[in-house]
């Protein structure tokens, strides 16, 4: 019997065949199967092991074709694949490792690999101190010393940077830039960060301005970059503290809105749209739309235009991933995305009664700062000791205060708790001091270590708990140090269904909880779904942008959304129990969702 295998380790195993043969330098049709496999493997919302056990014909999804669906048939049933076992006894061993470092190529680690000798990050490192990378041919010292750097990189931090960190680091250019350079006219992020992936390759930066050299001198000049990469009239590539990678382009107005689309990606989105205007007779560039028969090149200055020549309605980026929204867009039914706009109050928010750090008067002004029509206090319980829990007495007290505050705030002021969901899954506080609150946030933030189905369990008897409204930030990780709890997904979505329990979309850029994959599937089953700040400061609540972005990568509309009610069509579900407040969800969604 074989262990179960998650998407993860599938996408993993074909992005693997990818790298190997392209150091055999096989078809280049061949790769780009295996890479679109493993992007598409890893941005789906089900488990393909469920799939396959379901008899699922895996050709149905996109990029998945006949020998791709054997092979994860293959591996499902042996846990091995055999055309990767034969890659791998053909290659040099350790191979792979060395293409785990940033910056090290397919070519470059089997020059590595084969002159060299080298299978691992530590012998490469021995051989750039020893001189023997600098000897090689086309190599020197150069070469040597990124190679020594690259291997520092990787020791020293992961490859990707969570988005928050990239996002701020982003906006702190582009402000730098924009004062530096009055001819910079554009200037927008690209790439992943555009697309509001939850971790970050490089920064991509797009714009046009009346002094392209101009930009890229300010670009390279500024304080915080430690090396320069490229420095050309249009381009300019530097690396940033703390170590990211900024990529500059500067381009032509008539065609800006081609090359914005071409560089904000994804790569197979790219692919999908390609084939699709080849079928037109018609090919793609960052310049604008070719065609074939002519070879009359058409620019322009909007991605709406670029899409709209292709008779394709406007994209999001944040649906760019090559999977289901050609299709959607072909046949016109791409979603009304949600949008910052739509939230109608913040359900999760900290003060300085337990680890947060301003007093209950500024978080609540805060929320009405927003625009909201309502907000919820909910500090910590008194289990989650390093947090300055509240103890049975505080939350009673705290709940008069807040009480008190109502009439002094035009907004509805809500009685909460972020309550600890113990190792056993009862809550923190007795029974009817919750039957008090009026928002209840169960998370779990101890004994992370349990195995799935005691978590699986431990969750969903939480959900069965008559005060809970919302389980918190559900797999508890935290994105570049702490990974997720492991449970049974579908289990615990069809258990908050089924239970009236709604889902938060933590959005705190550290969190991202539901990670966008989880809150498609959980869309797809009906499970209402709460974007919430968990804010500890009051400025906390304007990351509610990181929240939306990944309802918006998960396909979510505003109906999708209980916090986008408004305000008496909200109090009204959270004073309804609880096995009747889907009935009222989805009443009162198509409202919501009305035009």
């Amino acid at each position: 019997m074989t262990m179960p295998v998650n998407n993860d380790e599938i996408a993993q195993l074909f992005e693997d065949m990818a790298i190997l043969l392209e150091m055999k330098g096989d078809s280049i049709f061949k790769i780009r199967a295996y890479q679109r496999a493993a992007r598409t493997i890893e941005n789906l919302s089900f488990s393909l092991d469920k799939a396959v056990q379901e008899g699922t014909d895996l050709k149905t999804i996109p990029g998945v074709g006949k020998a791709i669906s054997e092979k994860i048939r293959e591996l499902l049933s042996t846990g091995q694949v055999s055309t990767h076992q034969n890659l791998l006894a053909e290659l040099p061993e350790g191979v792979l490792d060395l293409m785990a470092i940033p910056g090290i190529g397919p070519k470059s680690a089997m020059l590595f690999a084969k002159e060299l000798g080298v299978n691992s990050v530590e012998t490469l490192e021995a051989a750039v101190n020893d001189g023997r990378v600098a000897s090689l041919p086309r190599m020197g010292k150069k070469a040597a010393d990124a190679v020594a750097r690259h291997i520092q990189s990787m020791i020293t931090k992961d490859q990707r940077t969570p988005i928050g960190q990239a996002l701020m680091v982003a906006e702190e250019i582009i402000g730098a830039l924009r004062q530096e350079c009055p001819g910079l006219d554009l200037l927008f992020p690209a790439g992943s960060l555009r697309r509001w992936e939850e971790t970050i390759g490089d920064i991509d930066l797009v714009g046009t301005a009346t002094d392209p050299q101009q930009v890229g001198d300010a670009l390279a000049a500024l304080p915080g970059v430690r090396e320069i990469l490229l420095h050309g009239p249009s381009k300019t590539s530097v690396v940033v503290e703390p170590g990211i990678q900024v990529d500059l382009r500067i381009g032509e107005p008539d065609s800006f809105g081609a090359m914005l689309q071409y560089f904000s990606g994804s790569q197979q989105h790219n692919l999908r749209l390609r084939d699709y205007a080849n079928h037109m007779g018609l090919s793609l560039n960052e310049y604008g739309i070719t065609d074939l028969k002519t070879e009359k090149v058409e620019r322009f200055p909007d991605e709406a235009s670029f899409y709209a020549r292709l008779g394709l309605p406007y994209v999001p980026p944040e649906l760019r991933l090559g999977l289901w929204e050609m299709d959607a867009a072909i046949e016109n039914r791409l979603p009304n995305l949600v949008e910052e706009t739509d939230l109608r109050g913040d359900l999760h928010l900290h003060s300085d009664w337990s680890d947060g750090q301003d007093p209950i008067e500024v978080m609540i002004q805060a929320a009405v700062d927003q625009g909201y029509e309502y907000m919820a206090l909910t500090d910590h319980s008194s289990g989650l000791g390093i947090a300055n829990g509240l103890s049975n007495e505080r939350l009673s007290q705290q709940i008069q205060i807040l009480r008190s505050q109502e009439s002094k705030f035009p907004i509805a002021i809500l009685c909460g708790s972020e309550v600890d969901i113990r190792a056993d899954g009862t809550l923190d506080y007795p029974d009817e001091l919750l039957a008090q609150l009026d928002v209840v946030v169960a998370s779990v933030h101890s004994a992370m270590g349990q195995d799935s189905q005691t978590m699986t369990d431990r969750i969903i008897k939480a959900m069965n708990h008559p005060s809970v409204t919302i389980i918190g930030h559900l797999s508890t990780r935290l994105l570049g140090s702490r990974g997720p709890v492991d449970f049974d997904l579908d289990a615990v979505l069809e258990a908050a269904r089924d239970t009236g329990t709604a889902l938060e979309i933590n959005a705190a850029p550290e969190r991202l909880d539901l990670k966008d994959t989880h809150a498609y599937r959980a869309r797809e089953l009906g499970v209402p779904l709460v974007i919430g700040t968990d804010s500890h400061h009051h400025s906390g609540l304007t990351n509610r942008r990181f929240g939306v972005a990944v309802a918006r990568r998960a396909w979510c509309e505003r109906s999708h959304i209980l916090n986008s009610l408004p305000r008496d069509q909200f109090l009204n579900y959270i004073r309804t129990p609880k096995p009747e407040r889907l009935g009222v969800f989805e009443a009162a969604s198509k409202r919501v969702g009305s035009p």
